[in-house]
């Protein structure tokens, strides 16, 4: 619950002002908990929680509306507004489909109903502040959904819990699918650098810059920002890792259960990248299959026509200029930007679409799929009952998305002398009246981020306590990069060498990667049918 920051007139201090470049001048000092707020664009206002603990700041615009002429832009300057803008609601999430429950997620996993809209670039700030110059730890969350669905309005992302741990909490929004990630030649000619297809990761690019340029005004440090994400997040953190224009913009990085750094995976698809050229070739389908002769006419459509009479599935690209080229090879090559590193994948993360296969169907599509390496692949997943195979399966699909993304993540950089730590959440939500998915994907969201009391179901006091623990451990490690502290288990650095993780479950504890072999397994395979 929040009120107004409006009823603190009669007790609140000297305004707080700040420079718009960022530079804190003679009033920075000052007590925080004033009426208006200066930053990029103008005055805003906010909302605080009930006890006084956390100020509140919703729908911020951090880039111009990306509407007409704008549509497939780079995100261009915020515009300046009059007076002091209102921060107290989300404002739209990014078009995309309309949110309905489906397998394990329920609502509290999916943005509100509505409003969803084209002009959707804001984000959302929880501060613990005070005053303006505490420094604060900055810990900026990226949603997840595979890049075509998702919203910082979702519940299990609400910051306040990680806020009252001491970390100024921010959530952004971005263009999704046909709207952030179309790439066309014509696109690409009226570039100055000669790209297109990745609004999308141009936009959470601008959000960093955002936070970097106004941050101090919420009492954060500009020099201590942690990126973090899930699923698709958890890849936009990785692109962001690998990306030149990402660099010095954040020195810490939390990717949960995703990563897209290795090769797409034959039958399970996954988070990689395309090229521009095969983008570009999508590109012209979608003109040609809307009968548009060019981008102009493409623009004139309106979001709702665009976005319900094709067929398009957006993801990030190398276009040569956001990432200049394969991820992975970026990341073998150490020209990724210099970070610290968590990350993990959840025991239940496979999806598995449409339904199970066979075990004799399972075995002919692998066998299909894999060639010479189906022999080995199918003592690491095997197929001898249909029980089993349904088993092997689900584990395939994590392993081939999730789980040996984030392995071959954290093993090249603690290669490479950064700290690491890596988690597997094991724990199984309790089912109340939902079908038992286990430790699924998404499951760990709400205990990293503390937020159990946004998801309706029966938890338990075992449940509190580990989100409690793991939220801590995500503070800790934006507060210092090494998510260890007072009172908490001992998480302890991953290398190679040992494969040393901590298992989240009824008893957090550290332990050796256990599937280690068939991770090998996997990434050797995925680089050599890729190389």
């Amino acid at each position: 619950m929040v009120k107004s920051i409006h009823c603190l007139l009669a007790v609140s201090l000297v305004l707080v002002s700040c420079k718009i470049d960022g530079k804190k001048d003679e009033a920075t000092s000052k007590v925080f908990t004033s009426v208006e707020l200066k930053v990029d664009g103008g005055l805003i206002s906010g909302v605080q929680t009930d006890d006084a603990s956390v100020l509140v700041f919703k729908g911020i615009p951090y880039a111009a509306p990306p509407v007409g002429s704008l549509r497939w832009k780079p995100p261009a300057p915020v515009v300046p507004w009059e007076g002091i803008r209102k921060c107290d609601v989300f404002a739209a999430s990014p078009v995309q489909p309309n949110p309905e429950p489906f397998y394990m997620w329920s609502e509290e996993f999916l943005i509100p109903k509505d409003p969803i809209e084209e002009d959707a670039l804001y984000l959302n700030v929880w501060t613990p502040a005070k005053k303006v110059d505490e420094n604060f730890p900055v810990l900026v969350w990226i949603h997840g959904g595979g890049f075509s669905s998702g919203s910082g309005s979702v519940p299990i992302y609400d910051g306040t819990a990680m806020a009252r741990k001491g970390v100024v909490f921010i959530n952004i929004n971005y263009r999704l699918g046909i709207f952030g990630f179309l790439a066309h030649p014509e696109l690409t000619q009226e570039s100055n650098h000669k790209t297109s297809g990745n609004y999308g990761l141009l936009d959470q690019i601008a959000a960093l810059k955002w936070v970097r340029n106004n941050i101090e005004r919420f009492g954060g440090d500009p020099n201590n920002v942690t990126i973090a994400g899930q699923s698709a997040g958890a890849a936009s953190v990785a692109f962001l890792v690998a990306s030149p224009l990402a660099h010095g913009l954040f020195d810490k990085a939390i990717a949960q259960s995703g990563a897209g750094i290795l090769p797409r995976s034959p039958g399970a698809g996954g988070l990689s990248l395309s090229s521009l050229e095969t983008a570009e070739k999508e590109g012209l389908r979608v003109s040609n299959e809307l009968g548009a002769v060019s981008v102009n006419e493409l623009r004139d459509l309106s979001a709702l026509d665009l976005f319900n009479k094709v067929r398009f599935r957006g993801h990030p690209i190398a276009d040569g200029y956001v990432i200049l080229e394969s991820v992975h090879k970026i990341y073998r090559d150490g020209k990724q930007n210099t970070i610290s590193l968590l990350t993990g994948w959840n025991q239940d993360d496979g999806i598995v679409m449409g339904g199970f296969q066979s075990s004799e169907d399972y075995k002919n599509d692998i066998q299909e799929q894999w060639g010479k390496s189906a022999i080995q692949l199918l003592k690491y997943y095997p197929a001898t009952t249909d029980t089993i195979a349904m088993k092997s399966q689900s584990e395939l699909q994590r392993d081939l998305v999730f789980g040996a993304q984030n392995y071959t993540l954290a093993n090249i950089l603690s290669n490479r002398g950064e700290n690491v730590f890596v988690y597997r959440f094991a724990h199984d939500l309790p089912d109340g009246e939902q079908v038992d998915f286990g430790a699924f994907h998404t499951a760990e969201v709400p205990y990293a981020l503390n937020n159990l009391d946004f998801v309706d179901r029966p938890f338990e006091e075992l449940d509190f306590k580990l989100a409690d623990m793991m939220s801590s451990y995500w503070a800790n490690f934006a507060k210092t990069g090494n998510p260890n502290g007072k009172s908490l288990p001992e998480w302890p650095k991953y290398l190679q060498s040992s494969k040393e993780l901590i298992i989240f479950n009824d008893q957090t504890k550290s332990a050796v990667v256990g599937d280690s072999l068939q991770l090998d397994f996997l990434v050797k395979n995925l680089i050599d049918r890729n190389e």
